[in-house]
């Protein structure tokens, strides 16, 4: 998981904040009011253009603020961003970069960087990228979630689940990290006690399609069918890849069991 930077220009250029930079402190140019107010409208399109998924116009977008703004970690880091939705990941670690040189102790950067390493099947450097986050912010409930996804990449699940209960103790409505964890205990062999997390987690949120998807795994293997089926309908109405199990398995990257059990369901095994 990604975390876009929403506070973008005059957090940075009205305070005249300072960064780092190779071990100087540089400050950061004064800009205009028409300047700043020029590079939020850009920024509220790009953010505009992701929302909609267009990710090639919201780069296009970020590449014009990092002209007009080169020394804001911020654009830096959403450009990354969006080169991450495209699949372009050594670009985007590249704008990672650039965004840790200007401000090596935001944590964003870092955990963007780690989402993108993820991506490139670099888990120990992902790792390292998250455990910098937390080095800055402990309470940092994407990093540890991150992390767990990370060790989950490794196949040390017991250890990806205790970042993931981590992150779920430390964000309540942090609804991905408490159905990563569902996931690890049924990866761990306590399938009952897994059951009864997604049960709860379909119960608080009805409209969860990955959630739905693994109740209709665990109910299948369980014998369950007809209850099994019903789920189903609900999660590919929702969500149609999780028909695809190689997407389930390499991109949202469920754990190795709990691919297997969605496998029978989809081969009628």
């Amino acid at each position: 998981m990604i975390r876009w930077i929403l506070s973008l220009l005059c957090a940075l250029f009205v305070l005249g904040w300072t960064v780092p930079v190779l071990a100087q402190e540089v400050q950061i140019p004064s800009y205009t009011e028409q300047q700043l107010q020029k590079g939020e409208e850009i920024a509220k399109k790009a953010f505009e253009a992701t929302e909609k998924g267009n990710f090639a116009q919201a780069e296009a977008y970020w590449t014009q603020l990092i002209r007009d703004f080169p020394t804001n970690p911020a654009v830096w880091s959403n450009r990354g961003n969006t080169r991450v939705s495209q699949n372009k990941l050594d670009e985007a670690i590249a704008d990672f970069n650039k965004a840790i040189e200007l401000a090596p102790n935001a944590p964003d950067p870092y955990l963007n960087r780690g989402a993108a390493l993820e991506g490139k099947g670099q888990y120990e450097a992902a790792i390292a990228d998250y455990n910098k986050v937390l080095e800055i912010d402990p309470n940092d409930a994407m990093a540890y979630n991150n992390r767990g996804n990370a060790k989950g990449g490794l196949g040390r699940w017991e250890e990806a689940l205790i970042d993931y209960q981590k992150a779920a103790n430390l964000a309540a409505n942090f609804a991905f990290a408490r159905a990563n964890a569902a996931l690890a205990i049924y990866q761990v062999g306590k399938k009952d006690e897994a059951l009864r997390e997604i049960r709860n987690l379909v119960r608080k949120y009805p409209m969860f399609p990955d959630m739905r998807a693994a109740l209709t795994a665990v109910l299948w293997e369980k014998g369950q069918q007809g209850e099994a089926e019903s789920n189903w309908v609900a999660a590919v109405g929702m969500d149609n890849r999780y028909q695809d199990i190689n997407w389930v398995k390499t991109t949202r990257r469920w754990p190795p069991q709990m691919v297997a059990a969605l496998d029978k369901f989809l081969n009628l095994k």
